[in-house]
């Protein structure tokens, strides 16, 4: 792979919504809102009241059409966020999302009695239901629906929340998203914003590292006090939620939600924490050694190595990386991922306003999934082009499931992402035969793994330290700070020197405000990973590509035991996590041999 200046990336793609609809004002848009609004109106009065006296036939149908209207209003929200998130400072933009939000939530509220009158159908006479063929092919979603029966409260209450949600918590969302959308970062003379500031915490300049350091931290400190109305009013809100929905913990919805029991995120959580010594706390160590010092400040902790070349990778040279990895693995696989750089399924510059940070949206099934990312030319953006298009693969294998059983559980979403970021790792480690470089990259690798496992661990116990301190009373700043800090001593280790203004660095995590306890996810899905690649490597598992994509294809249809099993792994073995967390150390271990 060539060296690539910073300034040559070739030409990065941004996405073509047109796929979804031609324009905010476009006929075709109104014309599905309209459509789906007398939809769910006749919806309602066809079958508010009625399920328990239909067919098995009847009740499948009656799904079915759910599912139907359910796809349209979420390809008009689909297209509303990725307008949105496009430039989130743009206020036109803002108050179109706003205004698509109010009235989705206007159309659902008509079809809101259906998985509530499910939930109060008595068990026997829904498994004589589920005999209909028709009504069958939802079984796992039914499933997942009654899960949350112990939680499900009154109708009138569960409508008159639904409809406050969009004065609510997404209001406080989009507060989060404009301000730090907003919010400007000066650095050595440049104006830059959240996503080029933190993409400086890498740079091979120490000086700069220092200077948006310093930029950060001044900036969200002088922004705390609004993070800090915006948290305490989620996390008050979520304790409410919580109490009248009878949830034991603040994490419980989200373990409901993934589909996974408490005691095991709680062993994961523990067995990460159990390795912070031998993980951060020694990479960090050996990373201070390198550098010749006792000590690293904070914002050395993602810096180059003292030898590193600060490659650039062309989008050009990255896209071939990525397809060329997937392809050695499964070429279905690579041919799904190539779809989304023919088609304009990518938004890669980064521009002021753009949401910071990678995403992947599956839209709906009928359409197809985008991908945002913010491209910078480093080893670590190669990465997460690796990540979002696994997730884009797995959205588009799932999607035969149809709108209401392609989504996966948080847990299981992470798995193909984090697949498709190894296969590229392994493929790129692979080409180089410099004992140096070999070096540069297997480092690179392990600090990215630390920050999906230790850090997406230490953010989980911090998010619980601010739901559990809440319920105490308002948290101020200073409080929310002390805390963060609290959490990110003891994980990350004594090797690294934390400045007082890194207290202010919890403000622009955007998973605590958008989708709380979201975090642990990752470590979930990093462990999964390494424990599949391993059985993968080991060549254990006859034709392992296909029952990889199958596994994929499954979308939200099966749990994680059922989805493991082909590969003779269970989530639920305490053993699980300490094999996952054993190819990171196995990596460090490398590294000190070197």
């Amino acid at each position: 792979m060539n060296h690539q200046p910073a300034s040559d990336l070739g030409h990065l793609p941004e996405w073509d919504l047109s796929d979804l609809y031609p324009s905010p004002d476009s006929p075709e848009l109104e014309d599905d809102l309209t459509a789906a609004a007398e939809a769910a109106i006749a919806f309602g009065r066809a079958y508010a009241g009625k399920l328990a006296a239909l067919s098995g036939r009847d009740f499948g149908r009656a799904i079915a059409e759910y599912e139907s209207i359910s796809e349209t209003i979420y390809r008009a929200m689909s297209y509303a966020q990725l307008l949105y998130s496009a430039d989130v400072s743009d206020p036109e933009r803002g108050r179109f999302y706003q205004g698509m939000q109010e009235r989705v939530t206007e159309i659902s509220t008509h079809t809101l009695f259906f998985t509530l009158e499910i939930n109060r159908l008595d068990d026997d006479l829904l498994t004589g239901l589920l005999a209909a063929p028709e009504a069958a092919r939802y079984a796992s979603w039914i499933r997942d629906i009654r899960m949350f029966r112990p939680h499900q409260l009154s109708d009138e209450l569960e409508k008159m929340l639904h409809e406050r949600h969009v004065v609510g918590a997404a209001a406080w969302n989009r507060l989060f998203d404009e301000t730090m959308a907003r919010l400007r970062f000066p650095v050595n003379g440049e104006i830059l914003t959240s996503a080029e500031a933190l993409n400086l915490l890498s740079d091979i300049d120490s000086a700069k590292r220092k200077a948006a350091a310093k930029s950060l931290g001044a900036v969200l400190g002088d922004n705390a006090p609004l993070f800090a109305l915006i948290t305490n009013t989620l996390v008050k809100e979520k304790e409410i939620d919580d109490k009248w929905r009878h949830y034991l913990r603040p994490q419980s919805y989200r373990n409901l939600s993934n589909q996974v029991e408490d005691h095991v995120v709680d062993a994961l959580v523990a067995a990460v924490q159990d390795c912070f010594a031998p993980l951060s706390h020694r990479y960090y160590a050996l990373k201070a050694r390198w550098f010749g010092v006792d000590q690293l400040d904070y914002w050395d902790r993602n810096a180059p190595l003292p030898d590193d070349d600060d490659r650039r990778y062309s989008w050009d040279q990255a896209r071939d990386t990525v397809l060329g990895a997937y392809a050695a693995f499964s070429p279905e696989m690579a041919e799904i991922g190539r779809r989304f750089f023919d088609n304009r399924w990518i938004d890669a510059p980064v521009r002021p306003g753009k949401s910071p940070g990678a995403f992947a949206h599956p839209t709906v099934p009928a359409a197809h999934p985008y991908l945002l990312v913010n491209y910078l030319g480093k080893t670590r953006d190669v990465m997460t082009l690796a990540h979002e298009l696994g997730h884009g693969v797995h959205q588009v294998l799932a999607g035969g499931q149809g709108a209401l059983m392609a989504d996966t559980p948080l847990t299981l979403a992470e798995t193909a992402s984090v697949f498709g970021e190894m296969l590229t790792f392994r493929a790129m480690l692979e080409r180089e035969t410099t004992p140096a470089r070999r070096r540069i990259m297997l480092a690179s690798k392990v600090e990215d793994m630390i920050n999906t496992l230790v850090r997406q661990v230490a953010f989980y116990q911090f998010e619980s330290l601010v739901h559990e301190g809440r319920r105490q009373g308002e948290l101020s700043p200073e409080a929310i700070g002390a805390l963060w800090m609290q959490v990110q001593r003891d994980s990350l280790g004594p090797a690294l020197r934390f400045h007082d203004e890194y207290r202010h660095f919890w403000t622009y995590i955007p998973h605590f405000v958008h989708s709380p306890f979201y975090v642990y996810a990752y470590a979930f899905g990093d462990c999964l990973v390494n424990s599949l690649y391993s059985v993968h490597a080991k060549g254990g598992v006859p034709d392992f590509p296909a029952k990889y994509l199958d596994m994929l294809r499954a979308g939200g249809t099966l749990r994680h035991r059922e989805l493991l099993a082909p590969f003779g792994l269970d989530a639920g073995n305490p053993d699980f996590w300490r094999r996952g967390l054993e190819v990171v150390i196995g990596f460090i271990d490398e590294l000190e041999s070197m």
